[in-house]
């Protein structure tokens, strides 16, 4: 790491860089699960949870991308493997291909597992004082919250 001085400490540096990285696991996952599901799909209403489907993935493509330049910003390296991305993440890769309303299920459980990471990184940003990464995180943590709401709703 090279000598950076932004107002927070090393190891608050380190221990939202670090939770980041989770956020940015958990981030990619659910991205390549939405893709997958949205490749994959089959069935009476294809064409609404297709296009669901690529607009979640699209925003969290642009959101993995902004929650790697945080970390780089943290002066951390930003995982970037399968490997590290699977050792770090909390949501677990669907095996099969499950049925729309199984996609559907899966998916929001995805989008509430990131709340619940994006609140263990907003505590950890707040107590080093990083109200970049706080925003960022309370960002992230809203549209998970809202996308996991409007697929319970289609689940109902």
């Amino acid at each position: 790491m090279s000598s950076i001085n932004t107002g927070i400490d090393e190891a608050g540096r380190m221990n939202t860089g670090e939770g980041l990285k989770k956020l940015l696991a958990d981030s990619y996952t659910l991205y390549l699960q939405t893709h997958n599901f949205h490749w994959n799909l089959t069935g009476p209403r294809f064409r609404e949870l297709h296009l669901m489907f690529e607009e979640q993935y699209t925003e969290l493509a642009a959101a993995v991308d902004e929650i790697a330049e945080r970390i780089r910003s943290l002066d951390q390296v930003a995982p970037g493997t399968y490997r590290q991305f699977s050792t770090l993440s909390s949501i677990s890769e669907v095996e099969d291909v499950p049925n729309a309303d199984r996609m559907v299920e899966v998916l929001g459980a995805g989008h509430e597992k990131v709340v619940m990471t994006c609140r263990d990184v907003l505590q950890r940003a707040q107590h080093a004082g990083d109200e970049s990464s706080a925003a960022l995180v309370s960002d992230r943590m809203r549209v998970h919250e809202k996308t996991a709401w409007m697929l319970r709703a289609m689940a109902s």
